[in-house]
């Protein structure tokens, strides 16, 4: 993004799943540090390098680069199993260090009775009250944080501490197994047993995220930020209550890490070329046709966590609006362009039609009734893999990323053409919306959304 970028923010703007691990693989070249600051072990991230493809759920996708300090902030909330198993694996790639990867001692973690809740509300949900999440305990985790019940890293990491909370938490969760959905009760003793070996293996990696980032940020060091999931998914401001537990979005990086978001330079947001979601939910753009197979086939859409087909459809720029606005994103990254080679046509839905009349914005509750209003563009025939310069990239390419940064009102600073590390084309000056003047789209400072 350029050495004037001191901190910088990948979030992703439609419904997750946009490719932000690969970017921001690519971006950490030009950082120290790489920190996350929401989510759980519900979001994947993969990255192909070479013929190796590496899928990270908790880890931030900068341990991928040698040498790149990585740290899980407060806002995470952490499965120590699953974040260990991780932690083996990259160590068995040589990719992990004692001192790369440090883990907020605020992060709440994910326990046993979290996903046991989680799978017991899913199974026993009645027709259309099921959320379609991935089963790993995020929301009970997070009810807890906000219900003042729930453990943290600190917590774990004292065995006395850790046993005293367990014990009061597993006997009112148990109760909650048992009477309302006729589960078995879970064991303390081996609850306990088990978790307290993780926390052996994790402890020396236990500290205050916030102060290090800030104390390395006084010290010049530069810090890329990645969130999970999307923006249509955060929990305050996407299609609730098909969303996830927590704040997806640039607005979520401050209480997520305690780092100010007033010292973050940039913000780059994340959308596919094409529209994508994972699990239930509004999904106005959706394609329930051979297209929608296409794209699916083509883009190779299932889920890195869960292994579950998404659904797909045209890219719904009403939402991308949306995003880009109320998460005050600077600039764009499209990613997955090559999918869409050999589109005969590609559509774009520019606004929605509803039931009350209105037209242009993302709705409240966006359900059957919005119904997408389209343009239609050329596509291309020959093949995006390998451009790497924005005049390698065909005609009717470029004219549809310019039609993106046009109804964004937003430019779009780099384009990812395929799974590799290499396949990038940046954008130097960026390709902007007609309307958008240059002084407006300096990196040194935020654009006005006007």
């Amino acid at each position: 993004m350029g050495n004037s970028v001191k901190n910088l923010c990948v979030v992703g703007i439609q419904w997750g799943d946009e490719g932000k691990g690969k970017l921001v693989d690519v971006l950490t070249s030009d950082f120290d540090i790489v920190g996350r600051y929401q989510g759980g072990a519900n979001a994947g991230h993969t990255v192909q390098i070479g013929d190796k493809e590496y899928i990270l759920h908790l880890i931030p996708s900068g341990i991928l680069q040698e040498g790149k300090v990585c740290a899980i902030g407060n806002g995470v909330v952490i499965d120590p199993k699953a974040l260990i198993e991780e932690l083996d694996h990259l160590a068995e790639l040589g990719l992990m260090r004692e001192d790369h990867l440090w883990i907020s001692d605020r992060a709440h973690v994910v326990l046993p009775y979290h996903r046991a809740l989680d799978r017991a509300k899913e199974e026993s949900a009645g027709v259309g009250e099921k959320l379609g999440t991935t089963l790993r305990g995020i929301g009970p985790c997070y009810t807890d944080k906000a219900s003042r019940l729930g453990l943290r890293m600190a917590d774990l990491v004292d065995a006395k501490r850790f046993r005293a909370l367990l014990t009061r938490n597993l006997e009112k969760k148990n109760k909650e197994l048992v009477v309302l959905y006729g589960c078995e009760p879970l064991d303390l003793e081996s609850i306990y047993t088990e978790y307290t070996a993780y926390a052996d293996r994790l402890r020396s990696r236990v500290r205050d995220v916030g102060a290090f980032l800030l104390a390395e940020s006084k010290r010049g060091a530069k810090i890329l930020f990645e969130g999970a999931q999307g923006f249509l998914l955060d929990v305050d401001h996407g299609t609730y209550p098909f969303v996830t537990s927590s704040n997806t979005s640039f607005l979520g990086l401050g209480p997520g890490t305690g780092f100010s978001q007033r010292r973050v330079d940039t913000v780059l947001g994340v959308a596919k070329a094409y529209s994508t979601r994972v699990g239930e939910g509004p999904f106005p753009t959706e394609l329930d046709s051979r297209e929608g197979e296409d794209l699916r086939t083509q883009g190779k859409e299932f889920g890195a966590t869960t292994g579950r087909p998404r659904r797909c459809g045209w890219l719904d720029m009403v939402a991308i609006r949306y995003a880009v606005g109320v998460g005050d994103v600077d600039a764009l990254a499209v990613t997955k362009l090559d999918v869409l080679d050999g589109f005969k046509e590609i559509k774009v839905a520019t606004r929605y039609r509803t039931t009350d009349g209105s037209e242009g914005t993302l709705p409240t509750s966006v359900d059957g009734d919005a119904e997408p209003l389209y343009e239609t563009l050329p596509g291309w025939s020959s093949g995006v893999a390998d451009c790497r310069r924005p005049e390698d990239l065909p005609k009717e390419a470029l004219e549809y990323l310019q039609f993106i940064a046009d109804e964004a009102d937003c430019p779009i600073a780099m384009v990812s053409v395929g799974k590799e590390r290499s396949a990038v084309v940046r954008f130097d000056p960026w390709l902007r919306p007609s309307k958008t003047s240059a002084e407006e789209l300096s990196l040194h400072g935020k654009r006005s959304h006007g």
